[in-house]
Order: C-alpha cells, then structure tokens, then sequence
C-alpha cells in the first residue's frame, strides 16, 4: 500500500485502528471458535495458498489483521507461539510477517478488544463443568461431606414446629375456646418449671453418683429433705434414683416415704452374694405410689449391732450395679465409721439447717468440720437446705442465717412452712403446696447441676 492509498487514522503498516466497516461494527476475531466464512477469502490467521495473513500484537494480547481480506480488523486473544520458517520460536510483528503464528482465529463483529468483554479461551476451567452440570440437575443438593445418612431425617427437621397447648390458667381456656385457634403458649413461671426439669433429666453418664444429706442435729428436717429431694429426682428423671437409710440409730426414712418396707439394709447385706438381678434387689426395698426406691434402716429394738461402714460398702457395691442416683440418709453423728465410708463415696452433699439460732450453728460447724478433714472439695459443693417446713412465727432473722451461708458456700435453699410436710407422716408431693414443691424442684435441679459439674 503507497503512502497516497493511506487513509486517515491508519498506520505506517497499513492498518485502521478505529475506522469503521460499511456496516458501522468492526468485525471482532475470537480465539476459540471455528474460523468464519466470509465473503472474498478465509478467516484471518488461517493460511492459505498464499500464506498466513500477517497480524500485529497489541500491548494486551490482542492484534489486527495485516493484509488480506479481513485486513485492520482486530484480533481478540493471545496468540499462540508456533516454529517460524526460519526454524525459531516467535510472534507475528509488523516487520518480521514470516514468523506469524497460526490458530484458530474467527470472526465476528464487534467493537474494538477495549470495549469487547473478555470471552473465554480454550476449553473449561476445573469446575466451570460442575456449575454447568450443577446447573443442569439441581435437584440434587450439593454437600461437602457427601450424601446424608438416613437419620438426618428426624422429626425435629421434617415437621413443622407448633407451640405446645397451654398447661393451665385463662391460657388454657382461651386456647380450649378458640378450639386452637388461639394460642399463646404457657406463662413464665411454667416455662421456668419446665427449664428446671429439664436441668433435673439430664443424663449424669453411667457411674452412679452419691449424695449424702447431713446434719449434726436432730429434729431439723433431714429425712424430710431426703425424701422430698429422693421424690422429685424420681419424678423427673428417667433413671433409677434409691434413698438409703444409713442412720446407725433407729431412722426413720422408710417412715416418710409411701410404702412399706419387708427387708431392710441389714438384710440386703445378709444376702448379698445371692442378689444376681435388679428383680431380686427389688425385693429389699420399698416403692409403692412413687418410683422413689427406699432402702429402710433396722427398726427391730432388739438388734444390739449398729450399720457401720462395713454393711454400708456392702450395701453401695449392689447399688453400684442398678442405680444412677444414691442419696444418704446419714445420722447425727460425724465420727461414726459409717460417716467415713459415707463421705468417701460423696459426690456433693446437702447440708440441712433449721430456722434457729442452734440449728444454723450446728450446720455451720459441720462446714468447719468437714474443712478441719480435708473435705474442701465437698464444701465448695455443697448445698445448704434451710428448712422452715416444720414451723414459723419465730423473731429469728432468717435472712441473716441465708447471708451467713452464702458467705460459705455458693447455694443456698429454702424451703418454706408446709402443713403437708409438718404432719411428720408419708409424704406425697401432690398435696405440697406450691411455694415448697417450687423449692423442692429447684433443690434437685442443683443438686444435678453439682453432679454433673
């Protein structure tokens, strides 16, 4: 091409950056695609008889067509580098045309490569395939971890979550009025009931744990405390809960608990090498009306031999085998040889106080005493049980003996006046008021948040 034949906006190797085709839209060669029949010729950078169409590089990858039919349109890509005929590597540049790579360039139009988005060159990244096929089968859904197993398909999944119908109050009725329509689901203090139960029902793994109820002064509530706090765990939980009288003296545990006891801890002891089965255990202790087991002390007059630490490890050895919770019934005195095999087996304990001036002193000391044994661990665990369900009315400070305590341990519980639990006879936890059986359910649930900590 002369230098007369130039036209405006063309380079000295004759190319057009930017004048337009007859139809307003440059023709825009891809890489990728198959070459374009266009009239007057082959696409450019396809050789032919003549040789391959020169093409120039563009500082981004991209070039225009030298000479030939197509020539001045641009070329989208990086070429690729092909042996020239001169037995070298290289690229097509304006003054060494020879050295022209081929491939498979095509022709479409378009706008120059700066304003042209970028299209994709050779075949598929890794993963471009899966959206694709992702895209064509999307009922499948997709997981990291592989498929799921069956018992990903719980009820908790697949059914639509409802408020459960109100226990009780104007709630129940508004709900039983509207046949369902209305539901406003239980108040806050029976939500509080049932987080308590569910503190209560947790699952304390398969060791059995011991919880032995103290006091170093009769008359201020222990056994009642043992069978109020016996009853609700076995109400609650799932597992199997027993109270065993283990008072050296006459107790009175089977006394308070519903049933009647044919053998006691003496006996079992006796046996012991022929009980092989929970059935056969089943025949030492009482339950009738609760699912509380007891396990009664001698109440023969005439028997001369106390229970000592010997029966009570005897004891504890078969109740390891059937049961997940043991609570204690301990006596009065803290140097007796079964308090040491009691303490032993000790997981947490409940101290029992009363709402008197020599009740609490008492209690306080047996903290003192168990600190002057080594025993901190079972102090910083343990729980004091105020117990007012014997009586009131008295000028003692109550709330004094709930500071002076919480000073000492981290819980403390009281349980309020009761005429139920002031009879002094069998107790039943449905003729509890609810002040007590409130408090009798909060003393289990942190008796099992110690256990479990």
């Amino acid at each position: 091409m002369t230098p007369e034949q130039k036209k405006p906006g063309q380079t000295e190797a004759g190319l057009q950056d930017d004048a337009p085709d007859d139809d307003g839209q440059d023709p825009v060669i891809v890489p990728g695609e198959e070459p374009a029949d266009v009239p007057g010729g082959k696409a450019a950078g396809v050789s032919d008889a003549d040789g391959p169409a020169a093409v120039l590089e563009d500082p981004d990858g991209a070039g225009v067509v030298a000479d030939g039919p197509w020539a001045g349109q641009w070329v989208a890509g990086t070429p690729v580098t092909v042996p020239t005929d001169a037995g070298r590597q290289g690229t097509a540049d304006a003054d060494n045309p020879s050295s022209l790579q081929t491939s498979s360039w095509s022709v479409q139009p378009g706008l120059p490569p700066e304003q042209t988005p970028p299209m994709p060159v050779g075949p598929p990244a890794d993963g471009d395939e899966d959206e694709v096929a992702t895209d064509r089968s999307s009922t499948r859904r997709a997981h990291d971890a592989g498929p799921e197993p069956a018992a990903a398909l719980t009820a908790d999944r697949l059914l639509t979550k409802t408020n459960r119908p109100p226990v009780g109050g104007w709630r129940k009725w508004l709900y039983a009025a509207t046949f369902g329509y209305l539901n406003l689901g239980d108040s806050e203090k029976v939500r509080i009931q049932r987080a308590l139960e569910h503190r209560i029902g947790v699952r304390l793994g398969e060791r059995t744990r011991y919880i032995p109820i103290l006091s170093r002064k009769g008359g201020v509530g222990k056994t009642t405390v043992t069978t109020l706090l016996g009853m609700t765990l076995a109400e609650i939980r799932e597992d199997r809960v027993i109270a065993v009288d283990a008072n050296p003296d006459r107790g009175t545990l089977s006394d308070r608990s519903p049933g009647s006891a044919d053998h006691t801890a003496r006996q079992l002891v006796h046996d012991r090498f022929a009980v092989d089965s929970f059935a056969q255990l089943s025949n030492y202790v009482a339950r009738d009306g609760s699912r509380l087991d007891v396990l009664a002390s001698d109440t023969d007059p005439t028997v001369a031999q106390a229970f000592d630490e010997v029966d009570y490890r005897a004891v504890t050895e078969i109740l390891d085998r059937y049961y997940s919770v043991v609570l204690t019934d301990s006596g009065t005195g803290m140097v007796h040889s079964v308090m040491k095999g009691t303490l032993e087996k000790a997981d947490t304990v409940v101290l029992v106080s009363g709402g008197s001036v020599d009740e609490a002193r008492l209690a306080s000391e047996t903290l003192s005493w168990l600190e002057a044994h080594d025993r901190h661990d079972l102090v910083a665990k343990a729980i004091v049980v105020i117990n007012m369900s014997s009586g009131g009315g008295s000028l003692v400070d109550v709330s004094q003996i709930e500071e002076h305590f919480q000073s000492r341990v981290r819980t403390v519980v009281k349980i309020p006046y009761d005429r139920h639990l002031a009879e002094g006879s069998r107790i039943e936890l449905a003729k509890l008021r609810p002040a007590a059986r409130t408090a009798a359910t909060e003393l289990a649930a942190l008796v099992v948040d110690e256990l479990q900590s």
